[in-house]
């Protein structure tokens, strides 16, 4: 069975002046301000797509990676895992040009070359990763605590 998850947003005004407030429909998170100036300059306490889109891929990466290292009967006790989404003008467009994920691992048992094989293998089959193929490089650093 597909499962399916929603957001919504309400924006208020033209884009440069404007504002608008995320909430995802799980309940998990609401009211979350974003504004093209949160996008472009300064965060300012609000929050852009970008960021969302980094959340969304460090999250399904840990999952990935758990899950891997899980089959090579190596569980992790802890990972530490950032995303970094970068949101660059390419020609007179805007786009989101890379996605560089950050891995620090606590995995009693397994060597720092395994762990590193593993992180790549996650950060293919991550599906969030999946929907970025092709459009956005991402890129993998891991590492062992």
């Amino acid at each position: 069975m597909a499962a399916k998850r929603s957001a919504y947003v309400v924006w208020d005004g033209d884009l440069a002046h404007g504002h608008g407030v995320v909430k995802g429909m799980s309940g998990a998170f609401a009211n979350v301000p974003v504004s093209w100036a949160s996008r472009t300059e300064a965060p300012g306490g609000k929050s852009s797509p970008e960021e969302l889109l980094a959340a969304a891929e460090a999250s399904c990466f840990s999952m990935a990676l758990s899950a891997g290292l899980g089959r090579l009967q190596k569980p992790p006790t802890k990972l530490e895992v950032s995303a970094t989404a970068t949101f660059d003008k390419v020609g007179e467009a805007w786009k989101v040009t890379t996605m560089e994920v950050d891995v620090v691992g606590t995995v009693p048992g397994i060597a720092a070359a395994d762990f590193e094989k593993a992180a790549k293998a996650a950060g293919e089959g991550c599906p969030i990763s999946g929907a970025l193929k092709g459009n956005v490089t991402v890129t993998v650093r891991a590492r062992l605590a």
